[in-house]
């Protein structure tokens, strides 16, 4: 698809022949995404975030917020707890406490609580936010807790840390960015010798494991008591017992044994398997370096990930927020028939109620309205968490279909590099939101409703915790472990079905067919460099962390002023173990493509002049494949050795 000097005729013309694919899914994108803006907007109009962000008493008023009588009250207190425990409360939504106890709160004293009082309170409605402002009645204090002042101080002692390490942390993570970068385009000269160094260590550990259990076995075989079967002895909370058993080491021995003998032959027979992995490897590394700037396209991910997922929690704020405050009537009197009914708190004490019902207030119950918007607010919240995902999901297709595109393009480069389309990152990002919209947004689609329904099953499986029925448990454990497993499956599915959508430009259901089928016929040599490339990366995410981390551990004791060292040191290697993550990725979708690139290179090419072999001349010396050289060429040479002899 990309040209370039000798290009074979299955991939020649296909730029000109690239449209736009799955067009109404694109369609349904956009108009999705215009939609999820209108109901932003509309959230933002009804919502207000101060109802999550301060609980509100039986007034109606914000418990905390500056500026108003309850600023140096912001905790929501419920007197008389016990109360609480009526079953009304769950019919009710309220907590049926007396007149004496409000009348005594509404004289705004101060009280000074335990905090196991408090904890009693607190756990039976603020832990929730939303419950919180259910029950009534309750009114805002001002609490002094010692153990809140403790976290606060813990607080203010980690952001001294971070105000007097931050360079250190700062060096730290670029000096992670530099490494990674470094021992990617490293890979080319020492994947093959980290494999293998590794490889043959594990033969040698699991081969001294082999000796160790034999010379155990041996020193036990003559000793009393240990010719006693595992089965005589039963089970035992002491494993050291087992230890003293001949037999114990006899099973060890030949487990480890079984092992050694799987590694070697998995070793001698896939040995070619794995030599062409490490050389994938190696160009891969090889490619990167011919287009750097690939590595800083994570950086646009993040970006557009970071904004998806601020406006999806602004828009489940305020959709949370939205609604008016309603008011019921509460009494303490049983018989009293305006018992939760909505009421004016402002034209209440003027009404029949206050005389048929003493005693009786007209007090907050929660937030909601009447309205068509107000009563499917639920619905809108769920909408917009299934948008969310498909945003996050089309954001990281995007990503993957533009580097596919890229690395293709050095692929099918005949002359590296000096074939290589200008600007091969900018262009494939260009291809794939000129014409691959809806195939990104139709994988996204199916891979979102899938997250949406295990998002569901862990929430129903939270809910059931408590649940008795063991058939209904085993069930949703059932589910959620198949809905796991589709779930990467289709991630596995939809990467691949991406880099034939780049490679080729036919729309999504078709890539995916062919990215399939393809690796089907492949199917071993598939699963060796899926092993061989995780296994290099994880070692190289362990070793930059690792030896980062270490390196700022002895710079911050230096640092003197700091409460807590764990606080940079954990931040460099978490921020170094992102990066490292963050630079692998895009290296190991290279691999991805460069593989398929590969696979399709075999099938469709036979090394001839009309379809020379696209792969670097490593591959081709472990395939034993060559290139033909035209016959022009030949002709020329020929014609080059005659003419000196005619002279002669």
């Amino acid at each position: 698809p990309f040209k370039s000097l000798g290009s074979v005729r299955f991939f020649k013309n296909t730029e000109k022949k690239r449209g736009c694919t799955d067009v109404l899914c694109c369609v349904i994108f956009v108009i999705v995404i215009l939609g999820y803006i209108v109901l932003g907007t509309v959230a933002w109009l009804h919502g207000d975030p101060r109802k999550v962000v301060y609980p509100t008493d039986s007034y109606g008023q914000f418990c905390g917020q500056q500026g108003t009588p309850n600023a140096n009250k912001a905790i929501l207190f419920y007197f008389n707890i016990l109360q609480c425990a009526n079953p009304t409360v769950l019919i009710n939504l309220q907590c049926p406490t007396t007149q004496v106890i409000q009348t005594l709160f509404a004289n705004h004293l101060s009280f000074s609580l335990s905090w196991n009082v408090l904890y009693l309170a607190l756990a039976c409605f603020v832990t929730d936010a939303s419950l919180s402002l259910l029950f009534t009645p309750a009114v805002c204090i001002q609490v002094g807790i010692t153990s809140l002042l403790d976290a606060k101080e813990v607080g203010v002692k980690i952001f001294e840390d971070y105000a007097s390490s931050w360079f250190w942390i700062l060096i730290g993570l670029v000096i992670s960015m530099l490494v990674s970068l470094i021992f990617i385009l490293l890979l080319r000269f020492t994947a093959g010798v980290l494999f293998w160094m590794v490889i043959f260590g594990v033969i040698a550990a699991v081969g001294y494991g082999i000796w160790h259990c034999y010379w155990e076995y041996s020193s036990l075989k003559g000793k009393p008591d240990s010719d006693i079967t595992i089965s005589d002895i039963g089970f035992q909370t002491d494993f050291r017992v087992y230890l003293q058993l001949s037999q114990t080491w006899l099973i060890f021995m030949i487990s480890l044994a079984v092992i050694e003998a799987i590694i070697i032959l998995v070793l001698i027979f896939l040995r070619n398997r794995v030599r062409i992995a490490i050389a994938l490897l190696k160009e891969g590394s090889k490619a990167i370096g011919c287009i750097m700037s690939t590595l800083f396209y994570p950086i646009i991910t993040f970006l557009l990930l970071a904004l998806c997922i601020a406006y999806w929690a602004v828009t489940a704020v305020f959709l949370a927020s939205s609604g008016d405050a309603v008011y019921k009537v509460m009494s303490t009197l049983p018989d009293c028939k305006y018992t939760n009914l909505t009421c004016d708190p402002e034209t209440f004490s003027q009404s029949n109620v206050t005389k048929l019902c003493p005693g009786s207030q007209c007090t907050f119950a929660f937030y909601g309205g009447e309205s068509l918007y107000h009563r499917y607010i639920f619905v809108l919240q769920l909408c917009n968490l299934l948008v969310f995902l498909w945003l996050v999901n089309f954001t990281i297709a995007l990503g993957q279909c533009t580097l596919a595109g890229a690395f293709a393009s050095y692929y099918w480069a005949l002359r590296k590099p000096a074939d290589i389309p200008p600007c091969p990152l900018a262009s494939s990002f260009g291809r794939a939101l000129r014409y691959h919209t809806g195939s990104l947004a139709f994988g996204a689609l199916i891979l979102s409703i899938v997250q949406f329904i295990r998002i569901i099953l862990e929430y129903l499986d939270h809910k059931l915790k408590g649940a008795h029925n063991a058939f209904t448990r085993f069930l949703l454990c059932c589910l959620k472990c198949c809905f796991w497993c589709l779930e990467h499956f289709i991630k596995f599915m939809n990467r691949n079905a991406y880099i034939m959508i780049s490679i080729y430009g036919k729309n999504f259901c078709a890539s995916a067919r062919d990215a399939f089928f393809l690796l089907m016929r492949n199917v071993m040599r598939v699963a060796v460099l899926d092993k061989v490339t995780d296994f290099l990366l994880f070692l190289g995410k362990l070793l930059i962390s690792g030896s980062v981390g270490e390196s700022t551990f002895s710079s911050v004791e230096e640092v003197p002023s700091l409460n807590y060292y764990w606080v940079p040191l954990l931040t460099v290697i978490f921020g170094s173990y992102m990066i490292a993550h963050g630079f692998f990725n895009v290296y190991a979708m290279c691999v991805d493509t460069l593989f398929l690139c590969f696979l399709l290179d075999l099938e469709k090419n036979d090394g001839s002049a009309t379809r020379p072999y696209y792969m670097g001349s490593s591959l081709r010396a472990i395939l034993n494949k060559k290139n033909k050289r035209p016959e022009e060429k030949k002709k020329r040479r020929k014609h080059k050795k005659e003419q000196p002899n005619k002279r002669h």
